[in-house]
């Protein structure tokens, strides 16, 4: 793996828009992550610039992968649950750049989420993936169990129906 420093982000114009980058690839090249093909650069960037809003909330945390100065990755670690969930956070919107994937940068994002929610005090991840292209093998190589599938979820970046497979991990002893 290329020498990675990942971190939390916060609004910046830079920020925001190597995130909007990353998530127009993602979608352009099949990534089910809630939008359709094609996805505006200023769509990209709103969305991006309301999920760091709600960063700054403390809602969420947004996980940047950086290679130098280029951003190659992102999750999220939504931590704004119900008041009887307080124990659990929800991992979303795991993205690659395509010039670093099969490198060990999910891997690397998924495990510093992971880390960050047993800081936070949480015991259990949720999270989901498609069940044509999703990421269900690094999922479970990373111990997430599968809850089940639903069929015909959503639609599929560049049209079709897919379905979801939700997965679950606990992280820290119940207390």
């Amino acid at each position: 793996m290329p020498d990675i420093d990942i971190r939390s982000l916060s609004a910046s114009p830079e920020a925001t828009a190597q995130l909007g980058e990353i998530l127009v690839e993602a979608v352009a090249n099949g990534g089910s992550v809630s939008f359709m093909h094609p996805l505006s650069p200023d769509a990209a960037r709103a969305f991006w610039e309301g999920a760091l809003a709600a960063a700054g909330r403390g809602e969420r945390v947004v996980l940047g992968a950086w290679d130098g100065e280029i951003l190659v990755g992102t999750v999220t670690l939504l931590l704004d649950c119900p008041p009887n969930q307080p124990h659990r956070a929800e991992i979303a919107k795991l993205m690659t750049r395509l010039s670093h994937r099969g490198r060990g940068v999910a891997g690397a994002l998924m495990r510093a989420a992971e880390a960050l929610a047993v800081e936070r005090g949480r015991t259990l991840l949720v999270l989901d993936t498609a069940t044509e292209g999703g990421a269900s093998g690094l999922y479970e190589g990373l111990g997430f169990v599968l809850a089940g599938t639903i069929p015909d979820y959503a639609l599929k970046p560049h049209g079709g129906l897919t379905g979801t497979m939700i997965y679950w991990k606990q992280i820290a002893a119940r207390g």
